[in-house]
């Protein structure tokens, strides 16, 4: 097979991937499964990759938020605690990282050791950006010596744009959705207090400002929830006059 037919036909697989991304982002309900997606299609994207995970940055450190393969996480455990290695030193640089298991060993001894006892002898990692709370890197680990070539950098950066892109959208789609759940609930919430208020100020005569007091003071002695409290209260009247 001639070097056209071969990228024509790797250019189908990255297309697929794309697509397959795509379907999957279009069914999540939360970030976990997204990332999952990213990496398993990454590595039908740049040839060479038999594993890839993702690490995320926050306040408390990095964590492995997405992995192909248990191994993944030892190795990146051991980046984290060495607190350097090809993924850290994307997110720190904001550059592709692209390195063989000879340089690997001169770089970060330790981290090489436990990837090449794992069979992992290249590395390729591209920092990915997708908001302020959203930053980390793709990270890819080829059990072969080739150290990745220049094109499979170029690939990791298409698709790490592609991922920012893509997943920057369902987060925030992801946000609103659980946003409008969180004032759907308050209004419920709000609506259960009120006909509980209601109900106390018809059977007792009471003050608005009263018959939120009665809710509160239960609420504090029970130690439960002040819609909880009115939805129970509601349910105990109702049964009294069925």
């Amino acid at each position: 097979m001639d070097t056209v037919e071969q990228s024509l036909r790797h250019l189908d697989e990255v297309t697929g991937a794309l697509e397959d991304l795509a379907t999957a982002l279009g069914e999540a309900n939360e970030m976990g499964p997204v990332l999952q997606a990213v990496c398993e299609q990454v590595i039908r994207v740049v040839p060479g990759a038999d594993v890839a995970s993702i690490t995320l940055h926050s306040g408390d450190g990095y964590q492995t938020a997405a992995a192909t393969d248990e191994r993944a996480n030892e190795i990146d455990g051991k980046q984290y605690e060495q607190d350097d290695g090809p993924c850290l030193r994307a997110i720190r640089t904001g550059k592709v990282v692209r390195v063989e298991v000879e340089t690997a060993v001169r770089l970060w001894p330790e981290f090489a050791e436990v990837a090449r006892k794992l069979g992992v002898a290249s590395y390729l990692a591209s920092p990915l950006t997708v908001d302020s709370d959203l930053v980390g890197a793709i990270n890819l680990f080829g059990f072969g010596k080739h150290g990745f070539r220049e094109l499979d950098e170029k690939y990791l950066e298409l698709y790490t744009v592609m991922v920012e892109t893509t997943v920057r959208g369902t987060r925030r789609y992801l946000q609103a959705r659980e946003h409008v759940t969180q004032l759907r609930q308050a209004m419920e919430s709000r609506a259960v207090i009120e006909q509980a208020k209601g109900i106390l100020m018809a059977a007792r005569g009471l003050s608005a400002d009263a018959a939120f007091q009665v809710l509160v003071e239960r609420s504090q002695r029970e130690n439960v929830k002040l819609h909880t409290i009115a939805q129970r209260f509601v349910a105990e009247m109702s049964a009294e006059t069925a």
